[in-house]
């Protein structure tokens, strides 16, 4: 493999996994809405799922696809309007590139997607592994339409795998600086019963994840993204104000408040997941950070670097 095409490459993982590709020797075809300047490793295409548009060039010598493109879930409220448009990002993009891909004019031979591990839904401390049925809510049936969209490129001879992934910390943007804001400020407190557990996975070991799927043909079908150590709310708090050398003193924020203020998004920040990454550490991948405590010791380390 020499070229990989990447849908979602302007997000946070997509840009992480842009510089790790690259840096392997790799060339990334970039699927962008806006016209950008290409790179020596780095070439821009564009489309326009709602429209149905796409540069049909972008497939050209391209090996394998990454399909991380997705309307953000945390963005805006859930109204019925937003949830359309966040399955649709999800299953509409993918479906659009396999009929660019039914022509027969390409070599692609697999597709690597990202899922994610709201497809379990609340499941309090039961460990989940990958035959679980799906959740019988939003996020739930959002994620198994999504896997099940990228399964279908099986029927025009592709390898196919969905990587269930938990939250990604990373020292810009996403979730962390987020939980971790109140905290700097000697504000912090646990949300709800603080009971509930966050799958989670360092960015780096996410972006190693889908390298490892594109690099290991023996890799099919559908594997949790997720670190070996669970943390519930309560825990990761904890772990992140003994780090930063702040108090947690606050009392904590009932659910009902965040239920009030959040309606059905509170389900991002009160559901619980004890997520296994049994199957893919069985497959042979190492996480670089297995640990709460490893990953948030070097994000925010580097963070104290560059300030």
């Amino acid at each position: 493999m020499k070229r990989i095409l990447i849908t979602g490459a302007s997000g946070m993982v997509g840009e992480h996994l842009t510089a790790a590709l690259t840096k392997k020797g790799y060339i990334v075809h970039a699927l962008v809405r806006k016209p950008q300047r290409d790179s020596e490793q780095v070439k821009y295409f564009t489309w326009n799922v709602e429209e149905g548009i796409i540069d049909k060039t972008c497939i050209e010598e391209v090996d394998a696809i990454v399909h991380l493109a997705g309307e953000n879930i945390g963005k805006r409220p859930w109204s019925k309007n937003v949830r359309t448009k966040i399955l649709k990002s999800r299953t509409d993009s993918i479906g659009l590139i396999y009929k660019l891909l039914s022509t027969g004019n390409h070599q692609v031979k697999q597709v690597v997607s990202a899922s994610g591990t709201g497809y379990y839904g609340n499941k309090r401390d039961e460990l989940l592994s990958e035959d679980r049925v799906p959740a019988d809510d939003f996020l739930g049936q959002t994620c198994f339409a999504w896997e099940m969209a990228v399964a279908k490129g099986r029927s025009l001879g592709l390898r196919t795998v969905s990587l269930r992934c938990g939250v990604v910390f990373a020292k810009e943007g996403g979730a962390l600086s987020k939980i971790a804001a109140p905290i700097k400020l000697g504000l912090g407190a646990t949300l709800g019963s603080g009971k509930q557990y966050i799958p989670w996975i360092h960015i780096q070991d996410a972006v190693n994840m889908y390298i490892y799927a594109l690099e290991h043909p023996g890799l099919q079908g559908v594997y949790n993204m997720v670190a070996p150590e669970p943390v519930t709310n309560k825990q990761l708090n904890q772990q992140i104000a003994k780090i930063l050398g702040k108090p947690l003193w606050l009392p904590p924020v009932p659910a009902f408040v965040l239920k009030s203020i959040m309606g059905k998004m509170s389900e991002l920040l009160l559901d619980s997941a004890k997520v296994s990454p049994d199957k893919i550490l069985n497959a042979g991948f190492r996480f670089t950070y297995p640990t709460i405590e490893t990953a948030l010791k070097h994000i925010f380390e580097r963070e104290k670097r560059d300030e």
